[in-house]
């Protein structure tokens, strides 16, 4: 089981279609304020359709607290800042991945906290601003995935 951490989302769509990939695959979404969006808000409920209900989310009020929820775990910072190739760390169960806002990314003092092998990023060309947030999710957690032989997925 991976988690997944969105630091301050902002676009309804987005998140909606990380729940449904979160719903299909058993990884859990954690969700730090203020997010741009209430989630009651139609696009992101469009976006995940009815899986809402087999997803996992838990909210917090800021990155302290979710922070020290994940004490213990390995946490990987995903940002186009990253110093480490998402595909040459080796993942386990119970790491979790760290994406920031569509529009700035995770702040620098955030990233900062991470040791470079964990500031991982996805490949793209020179000039590229970034991926969206959704497809970067799911890129990471498939690959996270295939790691473990998929988990509990068939």
């Amino acid at each position: 089981m991976f988690d997944v951490i969105l630091y301050q989302p902002e676009i309804p769509p987005n998140t909606g279609n990380i729940i449904r990939l979160c719903a299909n695959t058993g990884i859990r979404l954690h969700l730090i304020k203020p997010l741009g969006f209430s989630l009651d808000d139609r696009q992101m409920r469009r976006a995940g359709l009815d899986y809402h209900e087999y997803a996992t989310v838990k909210v917090y009020d800021d990155w302290p607290a979710c922070a020290a929820h994940f004490g213990g775990q390995r946490v990987f910072a995903v940002s186009t800042k990253g110093t480490h190739r998402y595909d040459l760390n080796s993942y386990r169960d119970g790491d979790a991945f760290l994406f920031g806002p569509e529009t700035r990314g995770l702040p620098t003092e955030l990233l900062g906290q991470y040791e470079s092998e964990r500031r991982i990023r996805l490949p793209m060309l020179p000039d590229s601003r970034s991926l969206n947030l959704s497809n970067a999710v799911a890129v990471v957690v498939y690959e996270a995935l295939r790691q473990v032989d998929f988990g509990r997925c068939v």
